[in-house]
């Protein structure tokens, strides 16, 4: 039986086999993008808070320019990225916690890179 915080991810169709895989791609397929699929629209909603707080004209930007920030904002603004891995890491339950914790930068990698790249794809 899943327990809670797992019930409320979606299921996706991931198509990879799991042999050969490892460690990290495993954990980032069946944890982490169930969970930033289910966090979109509060990943989105936190990004617009944060660029709003910094009174920064983002609809104004061109395509490139709104990339180009975003890749700046998670390369420097770590309280910004701290923040983001919370919304995801807290929906990880006990057991996949302590998963995490044994490739927790490796990891940390995969969440901001998949947070970017759903950011950009949606502005």
């Amino acid at each position: 039986m899943q327990n809670t915080k797992q019930s409320l991810r979606p299921q996706l169709d991931i198509k990879d086999q799991k042999q050969g895989k490892s460690f990290e791609e495993e954990f980032q397929n069946e944890i982490l993008r169930p969970i930033l699929k289910l966090q979109h629209d509060l990943i989105l909603a936190f990004f617009h808070r944060h660029v709003t707080k910094r009174k920064v004209q983002f609809t104004g930007l061109s395509q490139i320019q709104k990339n180009e920030y975003t890749l700046q904002l998670f390369k420097k603004d770590q309280s910004f990225i701290v923040e983001l891995r919370g919304l995801i890491l807290g929906l990880l339950d006990l057991e996949e916690y302590e998963k995490y914790q044994t490739k927790a930068s490796d990891l940390n990698k995969r969440i901001s890179s998949m947070a970017l790249k759903r950011i950009q794809s949606t502005f």
